[in-house]
């Protein structure tokens, strides 16, 4: 009997039937079936979670960058609203008219069309700066597919909607195509009179600055020099 037995392959002995079996978890417990196989386990964990050695984001990681690019549009697309909006009540309810004081001699609003660039400066190359505006709307959606910091999403927003606000008036205004001049309306005391897109990109860039010196990258690195 015990032969028959063990030929057909019973155990005969509660250790016996051990040998043939090994309880749920054992394997970690005793470092894997094998050295080889618990490498390679250990591998494969490590890939998943270093996902991007290879410069792509991990899977996890993706929809957090569509969501980073989400905000960039939304903040461009609140900019050029609010800058659109504002040029054609200037237009139709300010141009040709006395200026509006909002704070003493300090601050007024005064529709003037301006040729050249923000603030007022360069007048003479109205084309230039409209083929620099096109430039940084293109730099900005390029930039976009590698977005991954939400400070940074807010910056491009904020120069990609004022970008687009004067390369409106640039394309759409008299004189003509590419050539039109910016309705600029926010007049301070002692300073060249602006609008919402020059703010705008103001704000966004001064945002860049201060990012760059704290060494935030757009995909989400901090780096220290």
């Amino acid at each position: 009997m015990a032969e028959a037995e063990r030929i057909i392959g019973t155990p005969d002995t509660p250790d016996a039937a051990g040998a043939g079996r090994r309880r749920p978890g054992e394997d970690a417990v005793r470092g894997g079936p094998s050295g080889a196989d618990g490498t390679a386990a250990g591998a494969d964990e490590t890939n998943g979670t270093r996902a991007g050695a290879d410069g792509r984001a991990p899977a996890a990681e993706r929809p957090r960058g569509r969501r980073r690019i989400a905000v960039l549009f939304t903040v461009a697309a609140i900019a050029y609203a609010l800058d659109l909006a504002s040029k054609m009540l200037v237009v139709a309810k300010l141009e040709h008219r006395p200026s509006i004081r909002i704070i003493g001699d300090w601050l007024q609003l005064e529709a003037i069309r301006n040729a050249g660039a923000a603030f007022g400066f360069g007048e003479a190359f109205t084309v230039i700066f409209t083929v620099i505006a096109a430039a940084v709307i293109v730099v900005i959606a390029r930039l976009a597919r590698k977005l991954y910091s939400l400070p940074w999403a807010i910056a491009l927003g904020l120069l990609l909607g004022g970008a687009l606000g004067n390369l409106t008036d640039r394309l759409f205004r008299a004189p003509g195509v590419f050539e039109g001049a910016v309705v600029d309306f926010i007049s301070p005391k002692h300073f060249a009179v602006f609008n919402l897109a020059d703010s705008a990109i103001v704000c966004g860039g001064i945002l860049i600055v201060l990012l760059s010196f704290r060494g935030l990258d757009p995909d989400g690195t901090v780096h220290k020099d």
